[in-house]
């Protein structure tokens, strides 16, 4: 994206990408107006979305407020003091969060294991495959310094899949290179044009390399859909380890051309072709639950979806029209450019009256995921960054409630860890304090029987045990629909089963590192600490002791000083509290272990954690695999940028949406 700093009051600017000397636009400049979302068909509609998030929130909030109950009933026993009132208030916002994700997964498995489609509640269908090729589509993928050879490996499967449909001729891809090193960039153009050599007449290939990167990946697909959006009906955005088979894409193509007012459509992508233990523990967990809660998620959000950034189609004239994203006011790591821009662009594609949909059934939509808990980390506090910038504009004005949800909510996903171990630690206080100070029976002068410490034992357990049931009955559900009906594609009811309780070991183990990092990235960002641009490592490599050992001695040391003291003074708090000092105890041995290449795979050779994917490998898939194994095909042409770029450009402007709101926080629709 061209430069986004925001007028000084605020005003509506446009993006209009520098024009290539070498390069000469067409005359015919967009002088189009703001494109408006059609009204929707009968055919279009979800049937009791209302009444739908009516019955969903109620029971949330319901459920929310008879835990918190249960804690206040359980607090204030023997006197309430701001100590505990604290602990108090940070519960009933962590059991609130734990509400919605407890009913989203139990409306997730009523539309799953009835197959009803969760947005029509109709039974479930593969999407449609009738396509108009006269409306054209873009498949673009951007990178940033990505290995080249995988990047160009997965890019052709995925055209391969997509011309083996025959409906090809409606596409053309893009590959948008953001790469800054030059020897890469030299490798990156030669392989792309060994490509379009390869696909020929079957599907025509263009690249692009932008020599400054500005705006992110924002600014690369800004800066495509300025010079050569026009051409496109719609762009289907793949990340650089994407892969997506050819029905799926043209079913979404045509999805987008049966409703004229669907601006977005986002598909669950299942990640794939993990080595590592902790890859392959992340993948099967995926594969196992996604689909379900997502599902349950569509059923309540309706025309009102998330976009996660890739493996999703969206309308280019809506896109051009409402997403231009401005910087927030300040600086970074809470201000400045946008960093989880896909949040935002969902909610102002909604707040113009288009709709935005998730798709969540299983179809070929895939991705590789990071390979031990480090480099998973690491892209975890680059999300951190910018879901909590999202909490700047929750009061946007125009936005629909459903979006300032997803803001909320995300940025809850990191804070939570925060919370958990605030209220964990004023719990250890709490609990030490009432070891060391004396009961005092008789609190008055001359009072006639003693004051006895009362017990809530059986609350505590009740509590407890609805706590657990939240967290861990959505998975036995997933589990369930997946023994009735994907047994065999897990390779078997009993290894599958075998798998999942492994699966929920391993998360409960994972779940104190993973609360300190988030915790940490918290901190870290409310402090002002900002987070680089790098690339995203993929790919499994076992962690060395001594990088193990640096990342997590100081949570090693905090659960050894935590453990003791609580042991000290409070044995029965020490045991309620164990699970979470194990994990951080033993964390240096978790992060090496779970990095192992060899542990993978011999469970994948036991039948262990297996996927789908793995069990049967899909088409796209193997394509993929033997890309990898051939000899790349290099062609050694001097090549000019104009060579691989389309022949015309018919440029727009972007306008980039101001950021009007109580307290200078939000945005506002750009004026028409």
């Amino acid at each position: 994206m061209s430069e986004q700093e925001l007028s000084p009051d605020h005003t509506e600017r446009v993006i209009s990408p520098p024009r290539p000397a070498e390069h000469t636009a067409d005359p015919e400049t967009s002088t189009r107006k703001t494109t408006q979302a059609p009204p929707r068909s009968k055919e279009q509609r979800i049937p009791l979305l209302g009444l739908r998030r009516l019955v969903f929130f109620t029971l949330s909030l319901l459920t929310a407020i008879q835990g918190g109950y249960m804690m206040f009933d359980i607090l204030r026993a023997n006197g309430m003091n701001m100590l505990e009132m604290s602990i108090w208030l940070l519960f009933v916002v962590m059991f609130a969060w734990l509400s919605v994700s407890f009913w989203t997964g139990i409306a997730g498995f009523l539309v799953v294991a009835f197959k009803r489609n969760p947005l029509t509640l109709k039974r479930d269908r593969p999407l449609e495959q009738t396509l108009d090729p006269e409306r054209r589509v873009a498949l673009v993928m951007p990178v940033y310094n990505e290995d080249t050879e995988r990047v160009i490996a997965g890019l052709e499967a995925t055209c391969r899949s997509l011309i083996a449909t025959g409906q090809a001729a409606a596409f053309d891809v893009f590959l948008l290179s953001d790469t800054t090193d030059e020897t890469m960039a030299v490798a990156e153009k030669q392989a792309a044009y060994a490509l379009r050599q390869r696909l020929g007449d079957d599907l025509t290939l263009y690249y692009r390399r932008r020599e400054r990167n500005i705006g992110r990946k924002v600014g690369n697909l800004s800066d495509f859909c300025c010079r050569w959006g026009q051409d496109y009906e719609s762009m289907l955005v793949l990340d650089a380890d994407s892969v997506m088979g050819g029905r799926t894409m043209v079913g979404m193509a045509a999805t987008m051309q049966a409703n004229p007012r669907l601006a977005l459509l986002q598909t669950v992508p299942l990640p794939v072709r993990s080595s590592t233990l902790f890859g392959r523990f992340l993948q099967f967990a995926a594969t196992l639950y996604s689909p379900m809660l997502a599902a349950g998620q569509s059923v309540w959000q309706g025309d009102t979806a998330n976009y996660w950034g890739h493996n999703a189609i969206i309308r280019i004239a809506a896109f051009v029209d409402t997403c231009g994203l401005p910087s927030l006011p300040g600086k970074a790591p809470m201000g400045g450019e946008i960093l989880s821009h896909d949040f935002v662009e969902a909610a102002m594609l909604r707040r113009a009256g288009w709709e935005v949909r998730l798709h969540a059934g299983v179809e070929d939509s895939y991705e590789e995921l990071p390979g031990s808990i480090i480099e998973y980390a690491k892209r975890d506090r680059r999300w951190c960054q910018g879901n909590m910038q999202h909490l700047r504009l929750l009061f946007s004005s125009g936005l629909h409630w459903v979006n300032r949800l997803h803001f909320l909510l995300g940025a809850l996903a990191y804070m939570a860890s925060l919370l958990w171990l605030v209220m964990l630690a004023l719990s250890t206080v709490d609990a030490v304090t009432r070891a060391v100070v004396k009961v005092r029976f008789f609190s008055q002068d001359y009072q006639l029987f003693p004051e006895w410490p009362e017990s809530r034992v059986a609350m505590i357990a009740s509590l407890l045990v609805i706590t657990v049931i939240m967290l861990v009955v959505p998975k036995l559900l997933g589990l369930a629909v997946a023994l009735v009906q994907r047994r065999k594609e897990f390779g078997g009811g009993l290894k599958l089963t075998f798998s999942a309780l492994l699966e929920i070991v391993f998360s409960i183990l994972i779940a104190p590192l993973m609360m300190a990092f988030h915790a940490w990235f918290v901190i870290s960002v409310l402090s002002g600490r900002t987070v680089s641009w790098s690339t995203q490592a993929r790919g499994g490599r076992l962690i060395p002791w001594r990088e193990a050992w640096r990342r997590s001695w100081a949570m090693t040391l905090a659960g050894l000083v935590w453990g003791a003291v609580s042991y000290y003074y409070s044995p029965l708090f020490f045991w309620w509290l164990s699970p979470v000092l194990l994990g951080m105890v033993t964390s240096v041995f978790i992060i090496r272990f779970t990095s192992s290449i060899r542990a993978g795979e011999w469970l994948q050779r036991h039948g262990l954690l297996c996927i789908p994917a793995e069990v049967r490998l899909p088409e796209v898939l193997e394509r993929l695999e033997a890309h990898e194994e051939a000899a790349p095909v290099m062609h050694d042409v001097k090549l000019d940028d104009h060579m691989l770029l389309p022949g015309r450009e018919r440029r727009q402007d972007m306008p980039v949406q101001s950021l009007r709101a109580p307290f200078g926080l939000g945005g506002a629709q750009t004026p028409v």
